[in-house]
């Protein structure tokens, strides 16, 4: 079962995809090669770690997470396929390389290493780390190997775990889920450490004076998005946890869980390496989202997408043309605008960076705001200070800031749009105005707004035209990748061949 040796592959190969997925160049520049196993150090795990998170989360899962949320248009090649619904055979890169043999191996590699050097920092922080991937993959297909992976030789042949043990454990089953990892990773993060992370390893909060304090912030902020996505299915749970960690969670933009890409050839941002350089030809802004945001007057328009010269001399009804913005009907196979005129909006500087410095935003002050926001509109016993109202103004506000905007601004865009700016008294036009901001403050990281779709139907988005794969509507999960079909035909994957259109445990 060659999908399962590549789960237990070697650490040799694993911290030597960091090449690919490189950060900051100041993190590349080691005498030491992780390719040789003798030298992968605590250091040398975490930084690749944290790399390859980035890497994941802005690469094809999360750009097909764009499009399936009409973010993004798929106009030629890949993404015009994923733009129809017609996942089936992809994603083995992500599922053997990115996830279980990279991030996922090299944070628990790490986890296993900072017990023998008595560094629990480390140790908690791969936690935080390993939980956030393994929500990833969680989430994107349901069941899948968790508490018996990782385990190298001695299992090749995992278990697949429920997704309901996975998040909530299964003491009979030996399943610490990662609510209670997250959790051990925060009491890591109090233990006396004899080596800690720091500037020249942590390429997130290392340039605060006490990142270790920053790290159990972005851990409690992890938990309130654990929380949020079972909160469907677990209501009174999601509770408890946004009541007890709230109050410890990222409150400011400068706390935010982004991880910081650069721009020489081969360590920029995947959002800007596709779109500009290797594949320029293949998506753009979708007609969804520009006239969700242009209706809105978003001023975060001009700063997520770059405008165009005007209406291209091949306007059909595939495209149209808001004022210098150009979207397109995700899923039409009618001719695409010129990109040689310019014709195309595309992301602008906000998210991929002039060069591809701009970072993966993958837990944020707006998120937590928003989280804080549907919790006090939907939740039984939400003790946190505050109401729908106050959070749902403060989130927009944190992203409409972080995009750009000047905090005058925003206050002026409050008072000239009072329908937005206002929830309404009735509850699911409440809920659907807080995921719609949500979805538009998650513009260039994918998975997110995938989750929240898929949870609450939020925002409202119809099909995509000439939908095809098992269905012909959104899919409510990743079908198993390729390499897993052909190696789990019998009774350990009875879901192996699942349909996209059947709901996740948290989302039915």
């Amino acid at each position: 079962m060659k999908n399962k040796k590549l789960i237990g592959m070697t650490l040799a190969a694993t911290v030597a995809l960091s090449s690919v997925s490189c950060n900051r160049d100041k993190f590349l520049d080691t005498n030491t090669t992780p390719n040789n196993p003798t030298a992968v150090t605590m250091p040398v795990l975490l930084t690749s770690t944290i790399i390859n998170t980035a890497f994941m989360a802005t690469n094809d899962l999360g750009r097909t997470g764009a499009l399936l949320t009409q973010q993004y248009a798929g106009i030629a090649n890949q993404p015009a396929t994923y733009d129809v619904y017609i996942l089936r055979g992809s994603f083995d890169n992500q599922w053997n390389f990115e996830l279980y043999g990279g991030t996922l191996i090299n944070s628990q590699t790490l986890i296993d290493l900072s017990v023998t050097k008595s560094s629990p920092a480390y140790g908690g922080i791969a936690k935080l780390l390993k939980a956030y991937n393994y929500a990833v993959v969680t989430d994107l297909y349901g069941d899948v190997p968790y508490s018996q992976a990782l385990q190298g030789n001695a299992n090749l042949h995992p278990r697949y775990d429920k997704q309901e043990d996975i998040y909530k454990g299964n003491s009979g089953l030996g399943i610490v889920g990662l609510i209670d990892l997250v959790k051990d990773g925060l009491a890591d993060l109090d233990k006396p450490s004899l080596s800690k992370p720091g500037a020249a390893d942590d390429p997130v909060y290392g340039k605060f004076a006490n990142n270790v304090a920053q790290w159990k912030k972005m851990g409690n902020t992890l938990l309130l998005k654990l929380a949020n996505t079972i909160s469907k299915k677990e209501p009174a749970l999601a509770a408890a946890i946004i009541n007890q960690y709230a109050a410890g969670a990222i409150t400011t933009n400068a706390e935010d869980f982004d991880i910081l890409f650069g721009s020489a050839t081969g360590n920029q941002n995947p959002l800007y390496n596709y779109n500009f350089v290797t594949r320029p030809d293949d998506q753009m802004l979708s007609q969804t989202l520009l006239t969700a945001m242009a209706t809105r007057n978003d001023p975060r328009l001009p700063l997520y997408f770059n405008t165009t010269p005007g209406p291209p001399a091949n306007n059909t009804a595939t495209t149209t043309t808001v004022g210098t913005f150009t979207g397109y009907i995700n899923g039409n196979n009618a001719p695409v605008p010129s990109r040689v005129a310019g014709n195309r909006s595309r992301y602008n500087t906000y998210i991929r960076g002039t060069s591809g410095e701009a970072p993966a935003r993958l837990l944020t002050n707006a998120q937590r705001l928003f989280i804080l926001a549907e919790a006090a509109l939907k939740l039984p016993g939400i003790t946190v200070a505050g109401t729908a109202q106050s959070f749902y103004q403060a989130a927009i506000r944190a992203s409409m800031i972080k995009a750009g905007v000047a905090d005058a601004d925003v206050t002026a865009y409050f008072a000239a749009n009072p329908g937005e700016a206002n929830l309404s008294t009735n509850t699911d036009t409440a809920l659907e105005q807080i995921i719609t901001q949500k979805w538009i403050s998650w513009v260039g990281t994918g998975l997110e707004p995938y989750n929240d779709y898929r949870r609450t139907t939020y925002p409202r988005l119809a099909p995509a035209l000439n939908a095809s794969g098992d269905d012909l509507n959104i899919p409510q999960r990743f079908p198993y990748p390729l390499s897993e079909l052909n190696a789990n035909v019998g009774a350990e994957n009875q879901n192996a061949n699942i349909r996209t259109s059947v709901p996740v445990w948290w989302a039915n």
